[in-house]
């Protein structure tokens, strides 16, 4: 399995980990990030997944997982297990999102959180519009959407900030490209990496 068959954004997570090391994965999915570490980095893995079908395609490729719910966090596990905890596209669904952070760099040395930036130019124009913003990082109508907390790559790095937290790496993408030049107007994607500030 190549780095190609990762979503990009996936791509750039997994280039932030290195090799023989652990990961825990939360809101993994199918299990295709820990799957690839494991092939292609040695890396030792668990997956938290709550969905029925993504708990089964992890064991399907071999991939330790946990059914359970993010929000009652994670005291199934001890302090600094991890070198690397990931929080991929989950975080803007959850209603706790300071103790999921917090949680995360107990037993983890780095974070990864990857969510939808608020702050891309067709969110803010849609709302200039009257509308809701749908995109292909929102991909719901106000109505029936899972997420509950939107923000911008400004506001993330803010609450870093306040939780005595530092980003030590940041992608910003849009449909699978870097975007470098004003990435919290142009990205509708940021990768944050964090530490303990």
């Amino acid at each position: 399995m190549n780095n190609l068959n990762l979503r990009p954004d996936l791509r750039n997570v997994a280039d932030w980990i290195t090799p023989n090391g652990s990961v825990l994965d939360l809101g993994c999915g199918d299990g295709s990030l820990l799957a690839w570490l494991s092939a292609n980095k040695r890396v030792q893995g668990y997956g938290v997944e709550i969905d029925v079908e993504g708990v089964t395609a992890c064991v399907e490729k071999n991939v330790d997982v946990i059914q359970t719910d993010l929000e009652s966090g994670l005291g199934t596990f001890q302090d600094n297990t991890f070198d690397y905890v990931v929080l991929s596209l989950t975080i803007q669904a959850m209603h706790n999102i300071e103790n999921i952070l917090v949680e995360m760099l107990r037993v983890g040395r780095t974070g990864i959180v990857t969510f939808p930036n608020f702050g891309y130019w067709e969110n803010r124009w849609q709302l200039a519009l009257g509308r809701m913003p749908v995109s292909e990082t929102i991909p719901y109508e106000w109505y029936n959407t899972p997420n509950i907390h939107l923000c911008t790559i400004y506001d993330f790095g803010l609450l870093l900030k306040k939780l005595g937290m530092k980003a030590t790496g940041q992608v910003v993408m849009h449909q699978g490209q870097k975007v470098s030049f004003l990435p919290n107007l142009r990205g509708s994607l940021a990768l944050v990496r964090f530490d303990k500030a």
